[in-house]
Protein backbone atom coordinates (compact mmCIF):
# COMPACT_ATOMS: atom_id res chain seq x y z
CA UNK A 1 0.00 0.00 0.00
CA UNK A 2 3.05 2.44 -1.07
CA UNK A 3 0.27 5.52 -0.76
CA UNK A 4 -1.05 5.32 2.50
CA UNK A 5 2.69 3.88 3.49
CA UNK A 6 4.05 6.91 2.37
CA UNK A 7 1.55 9.09 4.28
CA UNK A 8 2.48 7.26 7.49
CA UNK A 9 6.27 7.29 6.82
CA UNK A 10 5.64 10.97 6.49
CA UNK A 11 4.05 11.90 9.55
CA UNK A 12 0.73 12.14 8.14
CA UNK A 13 -0.98 10.61 11.23
CA UNK A 14 -4.99 10.55 11.99
CA UNK A 15 -5.06 12.81 15.09
CA UNK A 16 -7.38 15.64 13.35
CA UNK A 17 -9.96 12.91 12.22
CA UNK A 18 -10.19 11.22 15.70
CA UNK A 19 -10.33 14.84 17.43
CA UNK A 20 -13.07 15.29 15.23
CA UNK A 21 -14.27 11.53 15.85
CA UNK A 22 -14.59 12.02 19.59
CA UNK A 23 -14.97 15.88 19.81
CA UNK A 24 -18.71 17.81 20.37
CA UNK A 25 -18.91 20.46 16.90
CA UNK A 26 -19.54 23.01 18.92
CA UNK A 27 -16.41 22.61 20.85
CA UNK A 28 -14.69 21.96 17.95
CA UNK A 29 -16.08 24.86 15.98
CA UNK A 30 -15.70 27.24 19.05
CA UNK A 31 -11.99 26.36 18.91
CA UNK A 32 -11.38 26.74 15.20
CA UNK A 33 -13.07 30.53 15.80
CA UNK A 34 -11.23 31.67 18.41
CA UNK A 35 -8.00 30.85 16.51
CA UNK A 36 -9.50 32.48 13.27
CA UNK A 37 -9.63 36.22 15.40
CA UNK A 38 -6.19 35.65 16.75
CA UNK A 39 -4.79 35.22 13.87
CA UNK A 40 -6.54 38.23 12.09
CA UNK A 41 -6.59 40.16 15.01
CA UNK A 42 -3.79 42.93 13.39
CA UNK A 43 -5.30 43.18 10.34
CA UNK A 44 -7.06 46.03 8.75
CA UNK A 45 -10.35 44.43 8.87
CA UNK A 46 -9.57 42.92 12.57
CA UNK A 47 -9.05 46.42 13.82
CA UNK A 48 -12.33 47.82 12.07
CA UNK A 49 -14.70 45.23 13.21
CA UNK A 50 -12.61 45.25 17.23
CA UNK A 51 -11.72 41.42 17.01
CA UNK A 52 -10.18 41.78 20.60
CA UNK A 53 -13.47 42.80 21.95
CA UNK A 54 -14.80 39.32 20.34
CA UNK A 55 -11.81 37.55 22.06
CA UNK A 56 -12.89 38.56 25.45
CA UNK A 57 -16.16 37.22 24.73
CA UNK A 58 -14.64 34.07 24.39
CA UNK A 59 -13.73 34.38 28.55
CA UNK A 60 -17.90 33.95 29.70
CA UNK A 61 -19.78 30.29 29.25
CA UNK A 62 -22.65 29.40 26.39
CA UNK A 63 -22.89 31.28 23.33
CA UNK A 64 -21.42 35.08 24.49
CA UNK A 65 -18.70 34.90 21.92
CA UNK A 66 -21.12 34.06 19.20
CA UNK A 67 -23.52 37.38 20.11
CA UNK A 68 -20.19 39.46 20.10
CA UNK A 69 -19.07 38.01 16.49
CA UNK A 70 -22.29 38.30 14.59
CA UNK A 71 -23.26 41.68 16.22
CA UNK A 72 -19.88 43.39 15.15
CA UNK A 73 -19.47 41.35 11.63
CA UNK A 74 -21.72 41.65 8.58
CA UNK A 75 -22.73 38.92 6.56
CA UNK A 76 -21.23 39.20 3.44
CA UNK A 77 -21.71 38.64 0.15
CA UNK A 78 -18.79 38.44 -2.49
CA UNK A 79 -19.49 41.81 -3.58
CA UNK A 80 -19.58 43.14 -0.06
CA UNK A 81 -16.13 41.46 0.94
CA UNK A 82 -14.27 42.09 -1.86
CA UNK A 83 -15.01 45.83 -2.80
CA UNK A 84 -15.01 46.57 1.04
CA UNK A 85 -11.68 44.38 1.66
CA UNK A 86 -10.61 41.82 -0.98
CA UNK A 87 -9.79 44.26 -3.77
CA UNK A 88 -7.43 46.11 -1.42
CA UNK A 89 -5.13 42.79 -1.03
CA UNK A 90 -5.50 42.35 -5.17
CA UNK A 91 -3.57 45.77 -5.52
CA UNK A 92 -1.08 44.10 -2.79
CA UNK A 93 -1.77 45.73 0.05
CA UNK A 94 -0.44 43.57 3.14
CA UNK A 95 -2.42 42.75 6.12
CA UNK A 96 -5.86 43.22 4.75
CA UNK A 97 -8.33 40.57 5.78
CA UNK A 98 -5.47 37.97 6.94
CA UNK A 99 -1.83 38.46 7.85
CA UNK A 100 1.10 39.17 4.96
CA UNK A 101 0.32 39.80 1.09
CA UNK A 102 -1.91 37.49 -0.55
CA UNK A 103 0.03 35.96 -3.96
CA UNK A 104 -2.53 33.52 -5.09
CA UNK A 105 -6.13 34.60 -6.48
CA UNK A 106 -8.04 31.44 -7.70
CA UNK A 107 -10.63 32.67 -10.25
CA UNK A 108 -14.01 31.54 -9.87
CA UNK A 109 -15.73 29.13 -12.24
CA UNK A 110 -18.64 30.79 -11.34
CA UNK A 111 -22.03 29.75 -12.63
CA UNK A 112 -23.86 33.24 -12.09
CA UNK A 113 -24.16 35.70 -14.85
CA UNK A 114 -21.44 38.10 -12.74
CA UNK A 115 -17.87 37.76 -14.33
CA UNK A 116 -14.72 35.70 -12.43
CA UNK A 117 -14.70 36.04 -8.96
CA UNK A 118 -11.32 36.79 -7.25
CA UNK A 119 -10.85 34.58 -4.51
CA UNK A 120 -7.84 34.97 -2.62
CA UNK A 121 -5.73 31.66 -1.39
CA UNK A 122 -3.52 32.30 1.33
CA UNK A 123 -0.39 29.33 2.51
CA UNK A 124 -2.47 28.52 5.29
CA UNK A 125 -4.90 28.03 3.46
CA UNK A 126 -3.67 26.16 0.74
CA UNK A 127 -2.15 23.99 3.88
CA UNK A 128 -5.55 23.15 4.98
CA UNK A 129 -6.87 22.11 1.82
CA UNK A 130 -3.74 19.73 1.61
CA UNK A 131 -4.69 18.57 5.64
CA UNK A 132 -8.06 17.99 4.40
CA UNK A 133 -7.25 16.00 0.68
CA UNK A 134 -4.71 13.89 2.66
CA UNK A 135 -7.49 13.07 5.57
CA UNK A 136 -9.88 12.13 2.49
CA UNK A 137 -7.13 9.93 1.14
CA UNK A 138 -6.92 7.91 4.60
CA UNK A 139 -10.81 7.32 4.21
CA UNK A 140 -9.62 4.91 1.03
CA UNK A 141 -8.52 2.43 4.05
CA UNK A 142 -12.15 1.95 5.25
CA UNK A 143 -12.82 0.87 1.50
CA UNK A 144 -12.64 -3.02 0.36
CA UNK A 145 -9.90 -2.00 -1.93
CA UNK A 146 -7.06 -4.45 -3.45
CA UNK A 147 -3.32 -3.58 -2.77
CA UNK A 148 -3.06 -2.39 -6.50
CA UNK A 149 -5.27 1.02 -6.21
CA UNK A 150 -2.60 1.76 -3.59
CA UNK A 151 0.14 1.43 -5.91
CA UNK A 152 -1.58 2.93 -8.83
CA UNK A 153 -1.26 6.98 -9.48
CA UNK A 154 -4.42 9.32 -9.14
CA UNK A 155 -5.39 11.38 -12.18
CA UNK A 156 -6.61 14.62 -11.52
CA UNK A 157 -8.04 16.52 -14.10
CA UNK A 158 -8.05 20.13 -13.19
CA UNK A 159 -7.12 23.87 -14.50
CA UNK A 160 -3.81 24.39 -15.62
CA UNK A 161 -0.76 24.85 -13.11
CA UNK A 162 0.16 27.80 -15.72
CA UNK A 163 -0.50 30.87 -13.70
CA UNK A 164 -1.29 34.22 -14.99
CA UNK A 165 0.98 37.56 -12.99
CA UNK A 166 -0.68 40.36 -12.50
CA UNK A 167 1.60 42.57 -11.06
CA UNK A 168 1.79 41.97 -7.59
CA UNK A 169 0.21 38.37 -7.33
CA UNK A 170 -0.86 35.47 -9.66
CA UNK A 171 -4.26 34.25 -10.79
CA UNK A 172 -5.68 30.75 -11.80
CA UNK A 173 -7.78 28.00 -10.80
CA UNK A 174 -7.57 26.79 -7.61
CA UNK A 175 -7.39 22.85 -8.91
CA UNK A 176 -3.87 24.51 -11.27
CA UNK A 177 -2.95 26.82 -7.77
CA UNK A 178 -2.81 23.73 -5.34
CA UNK A 179 -1.82 21.16 -7.99
CA UNK A 180 1.36 24.17 -8.90
CA UNK A 181 2.11 23.64 -4.92
CA UNK A 182 1.70 19.96 -4.57
CA UNK A 183 4.18 18.31 -1.87
CA UNK A 184 7.15 16.59 -3.02
CA UNK A 185 6.52 12.87 -2.03
CA UNK A 186 2.86 13.27 -3.77
CA UNK A 187 4.23 14.10 -7.11
CA UNK A 188 5.15 10.44 -8.14
CA UNK A 189 1.81 9.54 -7.69
CA UNK A 190 0.08 12.63 -9.01
CA UNK A 191 -0.83 12.46 -13.01
CA UNK A 192 -0.76 13.79 -15.58
CA UNK A 193 2.35 15.12 -14.36
CA UNK A 194 3.83 18.73 -14.16
CA UNK A 195 4.43 19.28 -18.16
CA UNK A 196 0.82 18.15 -19.10
CA UNK A 197 -0.82 20.29 -15.90
CA UNK A 198 0.73 23.67 -17.13
CA UNK A 199 -1.38 23.66 -20.88
CA UNK A 200 -3.29 26.37 -20.77
CA UNK A 201 -5.05 24.70 -23.92
CA UNK A 202 -8.18 22.33 -22.72
CA UNK A 203 -8.45 20.38 -26.36
CA UNK A 204 -4.57 20.01 -26.46
CA UNK A 205 -4.47 18.69 -22.47
CA UNK A 206 -7.00 16.07 -23.38
CA UNK A 207 -5.38 15.21 -26.73
CA UNK A 208 -1.76 14.83 -24.54
CA UNK A 209 -3.78 12.51 -21.62
CA UNK A 210 -5.08 10.32 -24.18
CA UNK A 211 -1.93 9.55 -26.24
CA UNK A 212 -0.30 8.79 -22.75
CA UNK A 213 -3.25 7.13 -21.32
CA UNK A 214 -1.83 3.28 -22.13
CA UNK A 215 1.10 4.24 -20.40
CA UNK A 216 -0.43 4.59 -16.83
CA UNK A 217 -1.25 2.65 -14.19
CA UNK A 218 -4.29 4.78 -12.79
CA UNK A 219 -6.12 3.85 -9.80
CA UNK A 220 -8.38 7.19 -8.63
CA UNK A 221 -9.46 9.74 -10.86
CA UNK A 222 -10.61 13.39 -9.22
CA UNK A 223 -12.10 15.82 -11.42
CA UNK A 224 -15.70 17.30 -12.70
CA UNK A 225 -18.03 14.65 -14.01
CA UNK A 226 -19.00 16.41 -17.32
CA UNK A 227 -15.08 16.57 -18.39
CA UNK A 228 -13.81 13.16 -16.86
CA UNK A 229 -17.02 11.79 -18.88
CA UNK A 230 -15.43 13.12 -22.34
CA UNK A 231 -11.87 12.19 -21.20
CA UNK A 232 -12.71 8.79 -21.42
CA UNK A 233 -15.15 8.70 -23.85
CA UNK A 234 -11.73 9.86 -25.81
CA UNK A 235 -9.57 7.36 -24.37
CA UNK A 236 -11.97 4.38 -25.53
CA UNK A 237 -12.23 6.24 -28.91
CA UNK A 238 -8.41 6.41 -29.46
CA UNK A 239 -7.31 3.04 -28.48
CA UNK A 240 -10.67 1.28 -29.55
CA UNK A 241 -11.60 -0.66 -26.75
CA UNK A 242 -14.78 -1.63 -25.09
CA UNK A 243 -14.26 0.20 -21.77
CA UNK A 244 -11.88 2.62 -19.74
CA UNK A 245 -10.88 -1.27 -17.89
CA UNK A 246 -9.02 -2.26 -20.52
CA UNK A 247 -6.48 0.57 -20.66
CA UNK A 248 -6.74 1.22 -16.79
CA UNK A 249 -7.55 -2.20 -14.97
CA UNK A 250 -6.81 -1.20 -11.40
CA UNK A 251 -8.94 1.92 -11.92
CA UNK A 252 -11.75 1.50 -8.55
CA UNK A 253 -12.28 5.28 -7.30
CA UNK A 254 -13.48 8.19 -8.90
CA UNK A 255 -13.47 11.34 -6.75
CA UNK A 256 -15.83 14.00 -7.66
CA UNK A 257 -17.35 17.53 -6.49
CA UNK A 258 -18.69 20.65 -7.81
CA UNK A 259 -21.90 19.29 -9.76
CA UNK A 260 -24.44 16.11 -8.47
CA UNK A 261 -23.25 13.00 -10.28
CA UNK A 262 -26.43 11.79 -10.50
CA UNK A 263 -27.14 13.05 -14.36
CA UNK A 264 -23.90 11.98 -15.33
CA UNK A 265 -24.10 8.01 -13.61
CA UNK A 266 -25.79 6.50 -16.42
CA UNK A 267 -23.52 7.96 -19.15
CA UNK A 268 -20.29 7.29 -16.84
CA UNK A 269 -20.75 3.64 -15.93
CA UNK A 270 -21.30 2.46 -19.56
CA UNK A 271 -17.70 3.31 -20.02
CA UNK A 272 -16.57 1.27 -17.51
CA UNK A 273 -16.07 -2.79 -17.55
CA UNK A 274 -16.70 -3.34 -13.74
CA UNK A 275 -18.23 -0.94 -11.04
CA UNK A 276 -16.27 1.42 -9.20
CA UNK A 277 -16.10 3.18 -5.82
CA UNK A 278 -17.77 6.76 -6.26
CA UNK A 279 -16.44 9.61 -3.69
CA UNK A 280 -18.02 13.01 -3.13
CA UNK A 281 -16.20 16.01 -2.16
CA UNK A 282 -16.83 19.52 -1.22
CA UNK A 283 -14.06 21.64 -2.62
CA UNK A 284 -14.83 25.31 -2.91
CA UNK A 285 -12.66 27.85 -4.26
CA UNK A 286 -13.05 29.52 -0.97
CA UNK A 287 -11.91 26.02 1.07
CA UNK A 288 -12.41 22.01 1.47
CA UNK A 289 -15.29 22.00 3.03
CA UNK A 290 -16.84 18.30 3.38
CA UNK A 291 -16.04 14.75 2.06
CA UNK A 292 -18.17 11.57 2.06
CA UNK A 293 -16.25 9.92 4.63
CA UNK A 294 -17.44 6.46 4.34
CA UNK A 295 -18.12 3.84 1.92
CA UNK A 296 -21.86 3.37 0.38
CA UNK A 297 -23.13 7.17 2.17
CA UNK A 298 -24.31 9.54 -0.58
CA UNK A 299 -23.18 12.15 2.26
CA UNK A 300 -20.30 14.30 3.12
CA UNK A 301 -18.79 15.20 6.79
CA UNK A 302 -18.27 18.59 7.49
CA UNK A 303 -14.51 19.48 8.84
CA UNK A 304 -14.90 21.37 11.75
CA UNK A 305 -11.07 21.58 12.95
CA UNK A 306 -9.26 22.61 10.04
CA UNK A 307 -9.62 26.53 9.56
CA UNK A 308 -13.27 27.10 8.98
CA UNK A 309 -15.74 28.56 11.21
CA UNK A 310 -19.25 27.44 9.80
CA UNK A 311 -22.73 29.69 10.24
CA UNK A 312 -26.22 28.76 8.49
CA UNK A 313 -28.98 30.66 7.47
CA UNK A 314 -32.33 28.57 7.26
CA UNK A 315 -32.94 28.97 3.62
CA UNK A 316 -36.43 30.38 3.91
CA UNK A 317 -38.08 33.75 2.70
CA UNK A 318 -37.67 35.28 5.73
CA UNK A 319 -33.71 35.33 5.45
CA UNK A 320 -33.80 35.17 0.97
CA UNK A 321 -35.40 37.24 -1.00
CA UNK A 322 -36.38 36.43 -4.82
CA UNK A 323 -33.42 36.62 -5.97
CA UNK A 324 -31.18 34.69 -3.67
CA UNK A 325 -29.46 37.37 -1.89
CA UNK A 326 -29.49 37.02 1.96
CA UNK A 327 -31.65 40.02 3.64
CA UNK A 328 -29.62 41.89 6.19
CA UNK A 329 -30.93 40.49 9.44
CA UNK A 330 -31.26 37.10 8.68
CA UNK A 331 -31.32 34.34 11.36
CA UNK A 332 -27.52 32.43 11.43
CA UNK A 333 -26.87 29.24 13.73
CA UNK A 334 -24.41 27.22 15.03
CA UNK A 335 -23.61 23.46 14.17
CA UNK A 336 -25.22 22.84 17.44
CA UNK A 337 -28.33 24.26 16.55
CA UNK A 338 -29.75 22.84 13.14
CA UNK A 339 -31.88 20.76 12.41
CA UNK A 340 -32.11 17.64 10.19
CA UNK A 341 -34.34 17.44 7.02
CA UNK A 342 -33.78 21.38 6.66
CA UNK A 343 -32.17 23.05 4.16
CA UNK A 344 -29.33 25.83 4.98
CA UNK A 345 -27.34 28.70 3.48
CA UNK A 346 -23.74 28.13 4.07
CA UNK A 347 -21.67 31.14 5.27
CA UNK A 348 -17.81 30.33 6.14
CA UNK A 349 -15.27 32.29 8.17
CA UNK A 350 -11.58 30.68 6.99
CA UNK A 351 -8.18 31.10 7.21
CA UNK A 352 -8.01 33.27 3.86
CA UNK A 353 -9.85 36.14 4.98
CA UNK A 354 -13.20 35.07 4.29
CA UNK A 355 -15.15 36.60 7.54
CA UNK A 356 -18.94 35.64 7.60
CA UNK A 357 -18.82 35.15 3.85
CA UNK A 358 -22.47 33.77 2.19
CA UNK A 359 -20.51 31.28 -0.23
CA UNK A 360 -23.81 30.40 -2.43
CA UNK A 361 -24.42 26.82 -1.24
CA UNK A 362 -27.26 25.40 0.19
CA UNK A 363 -26.93 22.29 1.80
CA UNK A 364 -29.07 19.72 4.09
CA UNK A 365 -28.33 17.52 7.34
CA UNK A 366 -28.86 14.07 7.13
CA UNK A 367 -27.20 13.71 10.78
CA UNK A 368 -26.54 16.38 13.15
CA UNK A 369 -24.46 13.58 15.15
CA UNK A 370 -22.10 13.20 13.03
CA UNK A 371 -21.98 16.27 10.77
CA UNK A 372 -23.19 14.62 7.90
CA UNK A 373 -24.53 16.78 4.62
CA UNK A 374 -25.37 16.70 1.31
CA UNK A 375 -25.63 19.98 -1.18
CA UNK A 376 -28.86 20.26 -2.51
CA UNK A 377 -28.41 23.29 -4.46
CA UNK A 378 -27.48 27.28 -4.70
CA UNK A 379 -28.77 30.21 -3.45
CA UNK A 380 -29.45 31.23 -6.52
CA UNK A 381 -29.74 28.38 -8.49
CA UNK A 382 -33.29 28.21 -7.63
CA UNK A 383 -36.44 28.82 -9.44
CA UNK A 384 -39.82 29.76 -6.89
CA UNK A 385 -41.32 32.35 -9.66
CA UNK A 386 -45.19 31.67 -7.70
CA UNK A 387 -44.02 29.68 -4.86
CA UNK A 388 -42.60 26.49 -6.67
CA UNK A 389 -39.40 26.48 -4.62
CA UNK A 390 -37.80 23.86 -7.11
CA UNK A 391 -34.31 22.98 -6.12
CA UNK A 392 -31.51 21.86 -7.95
CA UNK A 393 -31.43 18.89 -5.91
CA UNK A 394 -34.94 18.45 -7.13
CA UNK A 395 -34.36 18.92 -10.70
CA UNK A 396 -31.09 16.48 -10.73
CA UNK A 397 -33.12 13.65 -9.16
CA UNK A 398 -36.01 14.25 -11.99
CA UNK A 399 -33.32 14.67 -14.67
CA UNK A 400 -31.86 11.22 -13.10
CA UNK A 401 -35.57 9.06 -13.18
CA UNK A 402 -36.38 10.65 -16.38
CA UNK A 403 -32.86 8.89 -18.05
CA UNK A 404 -33.47 5.50 -16.30
CA UNK A 405 -37.53 5.22 -17.50
CA UNK A 406 -36.84 6.30 -21.01
CA UNK A 407 -32.82 4.76 -21.06
CA UNK A 408 -30.97 7.39 -22.02
CA UNK A 409 -28.22 9.36 -20.56
CA UNK A 410 -28.52 12.97 -20.25
CA UNK A 411 -25.61 14.86 -19.28
CA UNK A 412 -25.94 18.19 -19.07
CA UNK A 413 -29.49 20.30 -18.60
CA UNK A 414 -30.64 24.01 -17.37
CA UNK A 415 -33.87 25.71 -17.28
CA UNK A 416 -35.82 29.02 -16.71
CA UNK A 417 -38.54 30.57 -15.18
CA UNK A 418 -40.26 32.58 -17.76
CA UNK A 419 -43.84 34.34 -18.61
CA UNK A 420 -46.89 32.41 -19.70
CA UNK A 421 -49.82 34.70 -20.60
CA UNK A 422 -50.20 36.53 -17.50
CA UNK A 423 -48.98 33.36 -15.50
CA UNK A 424 -45.59 31.69 -15.69
CA UNK A 425 -43.98 28.78 -17.12
CA UNK A 426 -40.88 26.79 -16.97
CA UNK A 427 -38.46 26.48 -19.82
CA UNK A 428 -35.90 23.63 -19.94
CA UNK A 429 -33.13 22.85 -22.14
CA UNK A 430 -32.36 19.16 -21.95
CA UNK A 431 -29.00 18.13 -23.74
CA UNK A 432 -28.59 14.14 -24.76
CA UNK A 433 -27.42 12.97 -27.90
CA UNK A 434 -29.82 9.69 -27.76
CA UNK A 435 -33.03 9.39 -29.94
CA UNK A 436 -35.77 11.16 -27.33
CA UNK A 437 -39.36 11.93 -27.50
CA UNK A 438 -39.66 15.67 -26.21
CA UNK A 439 -43.50 15.15 -25.51
CA UNK A 440 -42.39 12.25 -23.62
CA UNK A 441 -39.49 13.31 -21.93
CA UNK A 442 -41.63 16.58 -20.61
CA UNK A 443 -44.54 14.48 -19.22
CA UNK A 444 -42.06 12.52 -17.45
CA UNK A 445 -40.27 15.20 -16.38
CA UNK A 446 -42.96 17.24 -14.51
CA UNK A 447 -44.70 13.96 -13.38
CA UNK A 448 -41.66 13.35 -11.02
CA UNK A 449 -41.39 16.68 -9.76
CA UNK A 450 -44.65 16.68 -8.47
CA UNK A 451 -43.91 13.70 -6.80
CA UNK A 452 -40.89 15.49 -5.84
CA UNK A 453 -41.99 18.65 -4.69
CA UNK A 454 -45.51 19.13 -2.92
CA UNK A 455 -45.26 23.05 -3.68
CA UNK A 456 -44.43 22.33 -7.69
CA UNK A 457 -47.61 20.48 -7.87
CA UNK A 458 -50.00 22.75 -6.46
CA UNK A 459 -48.21 25.26 -8.65
CA UNK A 460 -48.66 22.91 -11.51
CA UNK A 461 -52.77 23.51 -10.98
CA UNK A 462 -52.25 27.27 -10.39
CA UNK A 463 -49.93 29.50 -11.14
CA UNK A 464 -47.50 27.57 -12.96
CA UNK A 465 -49.51 26.73 -16.37
CA UNK A 466 -46.67 25.18 -18.60
CA UNK A 467 -43.48 23.01 -18.87
CA UNK A 468 -41.53 23.86 -22.14
CA UNK A 469 -38.76 21.21 -23.11
CA UNK A 470 -36.19 22.14 -25.80
CA UNK A 471 -33.80 18.66 -26.81
CA UNK A 472 -30.53 19.55 -27.67
CA UNK A 473 -27.12 17.74 -28.51
CA UNK A 474 -24.41 18.02 -25.71
CA UNK A 475 -22.08 19.74 -28.00
CA UNK A 476 -24.25 22.78 -27.83
CA UNK A 477 -23.47 23.02 -23.93
CA UNK A 478 -19.91 22.41 -24.25
CA UNK A 479 -19.85 25.28 -27.29
CA UNK A 480 -21.59 27.66 -24.74
CA UNK A 481 -19.03 26.89 -21.64
CA UNK A 482 -16.08 27.54 -24.66
CA UNK A 483 -17.97 30.70 -25.92
CA UNK A 484 -17.98 32.13 -22.66
CA UNK A 485 -14.41 31.11 -21.72
CA UNK A 486 -15.46 28.33 -19.04
CA UNK A 487 -13.44 24.65 -20.93
CA UNK A 488 -12.37 22.34 -18.43
CA UNK A 489 -10.91 22.28 -14.93
CA UNK A 490 -13.51 23.36 -12.39
CA UNK A 491 -15.68 24.53 -14.50
CA UNK A 492 -19.61 23.30 -14.97
CA UNK A 493 -22.81 24.33 -16.60
CA UNK A 494 -25.40 26.49 -14.82
CA UNK A 495 -28.80 24.77 -13.54
CA UNK A 496 -30.30 27.67 -13.81
CA UNK A 497 -30.74 30.47 -15.82
CA UNK A 498 -31.61 34.20 -14.87
CA UNK A 499 -31.82 37.40 -16.02
CA UNK A 500 -28.83 38.42 -18.32
CA UNK A 501 -27.49 35.21 -18.59
CA UNK A 502 -30.78 33.79 -19.69
CA UNK A 503 -30.69 35.97 -22.39
CA UNK A 504 -27.49 35.62 -23.73
CA UNK A 505 -28.05 31.57 -23.71
CA UNK A 506 -31.39 32.62 -25.80
CA UNK A 507 -29.07 34.75 -28.53
CA UNK A 508 -26.53 32.06 -28.11
CA UNK A 509 -29.03 29.22 -29.14
CA UNK A 510 -30.53 31.61 -32.08
CA UNK A 511 -26.78 32.09 -33.28
CA UNK A 512 -25.87 28.77 -32.96
CA UNK A 513 -29.18 27.44 -35.12
CA UNK A 514 -27.79 29.71 -37.32
CA UNK A 515 -24.74 28.54 -37.84
CA UNK A 516 -22.51 31.21 -36.64
CA UNK A 517 -22.29 30.87 -32.75
CA UNK A 518 -18.64 31.85 -32.63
Amino acid sequence: MALLGTLFKKGIKIREMMEQEYTSPFDLQKKELKELLIAASQTEFGNYYNFHDILRAFRHGDKTFYEAFKSKVPIHNYNKIYNDWWKLSLKGVKNICWPGRIKYFALSSGTSEAASKHIPITKDMTKAIQKTSLRQILTLSKYDLPVETFTSGILMLGGSTHLNKRGSYFEGDLSGIQAARLPFWFQGFYKPGKSIAKSRNWDAKLDEITRNASEWNIGVIVGVPAWIQILMEKIIDHYKVKNIHEIWPNLRVYVHGGVSFEPYRNGFEKLLGRPIHYIETYLASEGFLAFQAYPNRRSMRLVLNNSIFYEFVPFEDENFDAEGEVKPNAKTLLIDEVEEGKEYAVVISTCAGAWRYLIGDVIKFTSVEESEIVITGRTKHFLSLCGEHLSVDNMNKAIGLVSNDLNISIKEFTVAGVPHDSLFAHHWYVGTDDKVDKKILRDKLDAHLKVLNDDYAVERSAALKEVQVDVLPLQTFYDWMEYKGKTGGQNKFPRVMKKIQLEDWQSFLQNHANGHSS
